[in-house]
């Protein structure tokens, strides 16, 4: 009952919002710079083919391959500062680094070196993602039981053995609630390659219709976008349910 008390509350304040957008942008009569929520909506509709067969698969795929890379560099990084301290002095240091520097000033770099490519967009999702998987990964796998790794060890249990019972299931929360992060970034990494420099794509349908002053549309795929977000936020917190299943219980 709480929960439905928690979704009634939040579609409530989302309603209200709605209504407040829609009676001010009708009184405000510029759609080109702020369009009412029903005229997206319908926008939405008519431009639904190009967006949905056009270009979503563009942008879905710069996200996946954006994901799948910052997934492996990241946990096998994070894995490898765990056990080495020269690795985590070297490289995190670097890690943080790496986030002081705007993506929007290293994007229009990046279309530079691997030009209007997929490369160019995928290489800035990875930059978006990478720092929250890793660190979130790493601090995972350091919280684990010192006390239960000492008794692991003196009931013989190799260091493999320690990882795989102990490390990895202490980390996986930690490695969930980054990847949520993660997921939710990618789509704005994907966007904002696109927006810089595209041939395909929600990002560059949007900054396509800026072009043309048509307000509607400029709002259709970032509304699309949004919509891909939340799915996959949706979709990491299902998969942690089911992988996770023994914190449920406890």
């Amino acid at each position: 009952m709480k929960n439905l008390h928690s979704y009634l509350l939040s579609s409530l304040l989302v309603l209200v919002f709605l209504i407040v957008w829609e009676i001010g942008a009708s009184l405000y009569n510029k759609s080109f710079i702020l369009p009412t929520p029903t005229a997206i909506a319908g926008e939405l509709w008519e431009l639904k083919t190009v967006l949905l067969l056009n270009h979503l698969p563009s942008t879905l795929l710069i996200i996946l391959i954006g994901l799948v890379v910052s997934i492996v560099m990241g946990v096998t990084l994070a894995v490898w500062m765990n056990m080495s301290k020269t690795a985590e002095k070297t490289f995190y240091p670097l890690i943080i680094t790496s986030q002081t520097i705007p993506v929007i000033a290293l994007a229009p770099i990046f279309v530079l070196w691997f030009g209007y490519t997929i490369w160019s967009k995928v290489v800035v999702a990875i930059l978006i993602t990478f720092f929250p998987l890793t660190v979130s990964t790493f601090d995972g796998l350091r919280s684990s039981n010192k006390d239960l790794k000492e008794l692991l060890l003196t009931m013989g249990a190799s260091k493999k053995d320690i990882f795989f019972k102990l490390d990895v299931p202490s980390a996986l929360p930690s490695f969930f609630s980054g990847l949520k992060v993660a997921v939710t970034m990618s789509v704005i990494g994907a966007a904002i390659g696109e927006w810089l420099g595209a041939q395909a794509g929600l990002g560059y349908f949007s900054r396509r219709m800026m072009t043309q002053f048509d307000g509607a549309a400029v709002f259709a795929p970032i509304v699309l976008l949004s919509a891909v977000g939340i799915f996959l936020f949706l979709l990491v917190i299902c998969l942690e349910k089911i992988i996770l299943k023994w914190r449920e219980k406890q």
